[in-house]
């Protein structure tokens, strides 16, 4: 692993956390009726600390779509997971709790999680998969459960509803994130009119503003611990899935090194999960407000 893309992957990281934080901070105050609609965007355009978010989330995405030039999906994923530690940060500096014992395992195990699969697995670049079925059974499947979770979360949007949505929404960015090294790939090859003869483009827009979409919706409806943890264990998982899936991405695959993959991803998400319900994390407005601001006056 380069240098390189470990300081753009982690840099990315830390504008990420340090925007999901201000975002979810103006969303909360969002009106309910904006649920799971655009108008939700253009509401939240008027709040200066979520566009200072928005701009965050933005550079942090460039750093990422840079990394993601610069070396594998499967290596730079894991990496961007580690945004969760610059939000854990940045709530902790505003709610002057100490890490205890819980924020310190959370650290410990994502950021051991991390360097296991990385070590282990070894992520390497190959030739990827040109096979068409493989490629779009991948991507469907990835939209297709996002889609079903968003079905189910506007069932129950002041319960399990804002960890629905940010779990589809993070399976939509690990799949713009595979397409973003796609349409990279295609820039360089023949600069940018062969990237807008492609629709990798055209779909990377489009995921990037229905994830955003679903975010803010699960920002808007719940606390930061109950949303944040899910978009943060949910893109990596399907990023590197269309990394070895279709991109050509090569992982060691001895019994030794799997077993020690496995045990990398399964630590990262426990230590998100465990992160993500420190004390620090804020709570934002409580289910009982937001149950009360849907009666009518």
């Amino acid at each position: 692993m380069s240098v390189l893309i470990l300081v753009l992957a982690v840099s990315a990281a830390c504008c990420l956390g340090f925007g999901f934080v201000l975002q979810q901070d103006a969303a909360r105050r969002a009106p309910l009726g904006d649920f799971l609609s655009p108008r939700l965007l253009l509401d939240l355009m008027r709040v200066p600390s979520w566009l200072g978010g928005i701009g965050l989330m933005v550079a942090g995405m460039a750093l990422g779509a840079i990394a993601l030039g610069q070396g594998e999906i499967s290596l730079v994923e894991p990496l961007l997971a580690t945004n969760l530690l610059f939000a854990m940060a940045l709530s902790r500096h505003r709610t002057r709790q100490p890490l205890g014992r819980q924020g310190w395992s959370g650290l410990a195990l994502l950021a051991g999680g991390v360097t296991a699969f990385i070590v282990a697995g070894q992520p390497r670049g190959g030739t990827a998969h040109v096979d068409p079925l493989r490629h779009w059974l991948i991507i469907g499947a990835m939209t297709g459960l996002a889609l079903v979770l968003t079905t189910y979360a506007k069932r129950s949007r002041l319960s399990a509803g804002p960890a629905l949505l940010a779990t589809a929404a993070g399976l939509l960015y690990g799949v713009q994130d595979a397409l973003t090294r796609i349409s990279g790939q295609r820039f360089g090859e023949g600069g940018l009119a062969h990237l807008l003869t492609g629709w990798q483009p055209y779909a990377v827009a489009v995921l990037g503003v229905t994830g955003l979409v679903l975010v803010q919706s699960a920002f808007e409806t719940a606390s930061l611990r109950m949303s944040l943890p899910a978009l943060t264990a949910a893109q990596p998982l399907a990023g590197i899935l269309c990394g070895v899936g279709f991109l050509g991405d090569r992982l060691r695959t001895d019994a030794g090194a799997l077993a020690w993959e496995a045990a990398g991803l399964a630590a990262i998400v426990t230590g998100i999960v465990v992160l993500g319900l420190h004390p620090c994390m804020p709570q934002g407005v409580t289910r009982a407000e937001r149950v009360r601001d849907l009666q009518p006056s």
